[in-house]
């Protein structure tokens, strides 16, 4: 999209909110391209944590799409706009994409899930260092809670797993700041139908692979791409390798804007 004023429209993965992609969006504005992070429903501002409940319980996919339709049906009336999703953020690229596929230019997914057959198809696809932390990570019975509540560590054994599965990029001072910025509370209700790439495939689609990603592996990544491609291959993704570990490329963005100004 190189000399034409893009609108990149960023969507957020589980536990976070649109302030993970301040230096990203930083950097593309400088670059002269319009960009904006959607905090999608409970999240960031509006991540209330109501006495004995979930400001998420109830929440699903069919809220994060609401959100992200309405800010990509405005940004279109000023030209392209490109959905870039990272983790559990491509969920919501995809559903979007669904619904939306003629308001979009290019569908981005960094290191982030894109389905086309169940998702419990993904279980144990490469080794994540993160899915052995997270029982130990809640805070909560999520059954009761109506949603997943966590309580972040700022140090100790659990602190040092999140460094390796998610920044082993970069400082444990960083990631203390980046989970300090995170919210406590996810979702649980997602529409398994919804996120499964149907007419989305219609639009370009790019994938980055975060070739240090410890917490959605490479593994998973390259089978999501496969699948894809084997459903559609009249559509395949357009594959771009990052060096990053899950989170460290929005600590230092310039990389991926790099890809995102030249695609």
């Amino acid at each position: 999209m190189s000399g034409v004023i893009t609108t990149f429209v960023l969507v957020h993965g589980a536990f976070c909110s649109a302030a993970v992609w301040s230096p990203l969006v930083r950097e593309l504005t400088l670059r002269g391209h319009r960009a904006l992070a959607v905090d999608l429903p409970g999240h960031g501002p509006t991540a209330r944590v109501p006495d004995g409940g979930s400001a998420l319980a109830g929440v699903g996919t069919a809220d994060d799409v609401a959100a992200v339709r309405a800010v990509v049906e405005r940004a279109a009336r000023n030209g392209p706009v490109a959905l870039v999703g990272t983790s559990r953020g491509g969920l919501t690229v995809t559903a979007t994409a669904n619904a939306v596929p003629d308001l979009l230019a290019r569908a981005v997914y960094v290191s982030a899930w894109c389905c086309t057959a169940p998702r419990a198809s993904y279980d144990g696809v490469g080794e994540s260092l993160l899915d052995p932390l997270v029982g130990g990570l809640l805070a909560a019975d999520p059954v009761a809670l109506g949603a997943l509540r966590v309580a972040w560590p700022t140090s100790g054994e659990t602190f040092d797993g999140l460094r390796r599965a998610l920044l082993a990029d970069g400082t444990a001072d960083e990631l203390r700041g980046y989970l300090a910025s995170m919210d406590t509370d996810e979702s649980l209700h997602i529409d398994e139908e919804a996120i499964r790439l149907r007419a989305g495939a219609a639009v370009p689609r790019t994938y980055v692979r975060l070739t240090e990603d410890r917490a959605l592996p490479l593994a998973l990544q390259d089978r999501f791409v496969a699948d894809a491609d084997a459903a559609f291959p009249d559509h395949p993704f357009d594959v771009h390798d990052l060096r990053s570990s899950h989170v460290g490329f929005q600590l230092r963005p310039d990389g991926l804007a790099d890809l995102l100004t030249g695609a």
